[in-house]
């Protein structure tokens, strides 16, 4: 089975299986996505006809309203929230407060996200590109801020500052991107909901298949039900959606099925059977007899001779 036809099956499984849990995220149509099979670290972008088209609200002026008069109105509130955070960063480790990191944003222009840092500051140390819970070195707080999504709320400012919606697909970095973005990115959406526990999924995965299972099976189901999602949004699904992501409902089994009936949970399971195989192996040898001849030195003409 080739990888272009394996990928687009679990992007399917991972739609059906979003659309029986929320239902209110992704329509029930008969007509699929094309599958994309570019190569995911390519730099060229697919021509905006193979992408599906936005919802009349996802590219409309009053979404923008909207998302500017949230932003104005919540971040009073979240103010004492923030200067908890930025004292707990600043003690707890040493460096900046803030991460920055390049995203893309809407068609292909790139801008510096903002997130409360959660992993020790060391600018010499290349990190693993796809990141997991148990392969980055996290400060004392940053498994923390990560689990209750609290590293995000800086992003806020990228909302004022237009870069961002409150509602979109997350903003990728420059390698991990297939084709220029519609739409404003956004700091939830219908894949965040979806994908939420991440980072606790993928550290299931081997080491050695990590890479190509994030490539090839978990952004391309995030495309897709970010892209099906954007495609019927209107102004009470994004509510829904926001509502959902602060009360913290969202539903790691999507992510866990489509892992789970994929090639790398059999690859997992071979591994564990052939390390369970070799240690009672290595047991039985264990336990057996050893010959009285075998200690005695036998001579080249006995070997040649038996």
């Amino acid at each position: 089975m080739s990888t272009g036809s394996l990928s687009s099956g679990l992007e399917q499984k991972a739609i059906s299986e979003l659309r029986r849990r929320r239902p209110e995220y992704v329509g029930d149509r008969s007509r699929s996505l094309p599958s994309v099979r570019t190569p995911v670290l390519t730099a060229r972008f697919l021509p905006d006809r193979q992408i599906k088209r936005l919802s009349p609200w996802s590219q409309s002026t009053a979404k923008r309203i909207f998302d500017c008069v949230c932003v104005l109105l919540t971040i009073p509130l979240l103010m004492p929230i923030f200067l908890v955070v930025v004292a707990a960063v600043r003690l707890t480790s040493s460096g900046p407060v803030f991460f920055l990191q390049r995203r893309m944003g809407r068609q292909g222009r790139t801008f510096t996200i903002l997130k409360f840092r959660t992993m020790v500051h060391d600018t010499g140390k290349v990190r693993h590109a796809v990141t997991t819970a148990d392969n980055q070195r996290f400060t004392p707080i940053g498994l923390f801020l990560r689990r209750w999504k609290l590293d995000e709320l800086p992003q806020l400012l990228n909302v004022l500052a237009g870069h961002m919606s409150l509602v979109g697909p997350r903003p990728k970095m420059p390698e991990h991107v297939k084709f220029k973005l519609r739409a404003r990115p956004g700091i939830t959406g219908a894949a965040t909901i979806a994908f939420a526990r991440e980072e606790a999924v993928l550290a299931r995965v081997p080491k050695l298949h990590l890479d190509n299972c994030y490539h090839s099976v978990v952004l391309p189901a995030k495309r897709k039900l970010d892209r099906e999602y954007m495609a019927r949004a209107t102004f009470l699904s994004d509510l829904k959606l926001i509502v959902n992501t602060v009360l913290r409902r969202w539903d790691s089994s999507v992510m866990e099925d489509l892992l789970n009936s994929g090639p790398f949970a059999t690859k997992a399971n071979m591994q564990r059977s052939e390390a369970a195989e070799a240690a009672a192996t290595e047991k039985a040898f264990a336990h057996m007899p050893i010959p009285p001849n075998l200690g005695h030195s036998v001579s080249a003409e006995q070997i040649s001779a038996s």
